[in-house]
């Protein structure tokens, strides 16, 4: 069983490792321009001059799945990025702060948990023009939440620890107690949080392609794709959205996998129980 958990891991982080390598290498991969219209080559299956056919446009699918890579997984790596940097901020000084601004900060996550996350993205997508800094933005304040009530968890669990007590009582201050004692304990819980948050900021970002409010329509994008491909599938033009939906659906297994692993190495119990409070 562990030998066997052991090639899980290795392949879904090597499998994941392979698409970041294809995607950053895209210039070198393939000859086609992923922007280029060829009237003349429109809705062509899969052969030998175009590995995975063309797009109603014209244009090279596989040459597009490359370079859509690379905005898929640009905004799944940013926006887990922001969404850490909010959620642990938040959760650490709730929890460490207690009392009455910890309940009033925790009905604030409260509240913002209440909403269905793909509304609430669609909502606060309107506000802003499509774009890449938009979608970032969008899908990190939709995700913080849930980073932030687990770190809370750990924090005052940690309050109570007699190295903490023993800090307070030298002199330590409250900054110092979480930036060199409280959050390094955090961070497996993090980590894994960090590594799960990247597949759902790809999910989301292609999900608001899809319905037109994430990238602009001209620049690829796994979900740009899916939704480029929606009037073409009765057509029998089926390799334009088999292959984007190929790469979003192994990708969010690849991590999934190394998160659940992750997950069961660096942290324990108190991840599982889902950051529940009192």
């Amino acid at each position: 069983m562990k030998i066997k958990r052991q090639w899980k891991l290795i392949m879904a982080t090597s499998s994941f490792l392979l698409l970041i390598f294809s995607v950053w290498m895209a210039p070198f991969l393939t000859s086609y321009d992923p922007l280029s219209i060829k009237m003349d080559h429109v809705l062509q299956p899969p052969g030998p001059e175009h590995l995975f056919g063309t797009d109603e446009l014209g244009r090279d699918v596989l040459t597009r799945l490359l370079y859509g890579g690379r905005v898929s997984l640009l905004v799944g790596a940013a926006a887990m990025t922001v969404s850490i940097v909010i959620g642990v901020s938040y959760g650490a000084i709730s929890g460490f702060a207690g009392g009455v601004m910890d309940q009033i900060m925790m009905r604030i996550v409260d509240a913002a948990l209440s909403f269905p996350s793909l509304l609430l993205m669609i909502i606060l997508q309107l506000l802003f023009p499509n774009g890449m800094m938009s979608i970032i933005l969008v899908i990190s304040l939709t995700s913080w939440m849930t980073i932030a009530r687990l770190v809370r968890t750990e924090i005052m669990t940690m309050k109570n620890e007699i190295f903490i007590q023993a800090s307070t009582v030298i002199g330590a201050t409250p900054l110092q107690l979480l930036h060199r004692h409280m959050l390094p304990q955090c961070w497996p819980t993090i980590a894994v949080l960090a590594v799960s948050g990247i597949s759902h900021a790809v999910l989301a970002e292609a999900t608001l392609s899809f319905l037109g409010i994430g990238i602009p329509p001209h620049e690829p994008s796994w979900g740009n794709m899916l939704m480029g491909a929606q009037s073409y599938l009765l057509g029998g033009a089926w390799w334009i959205a088999l292959f984007p939906g190929i790469c979003i659906t192994f990708t969010v297994l690849f991590i999934t996998f190394a998160g659940d692993e992750l997950q069961d190495r660096l942290t324990g119990p108190q991840f599982r129980n889902g950051g529940k409070y009192d």
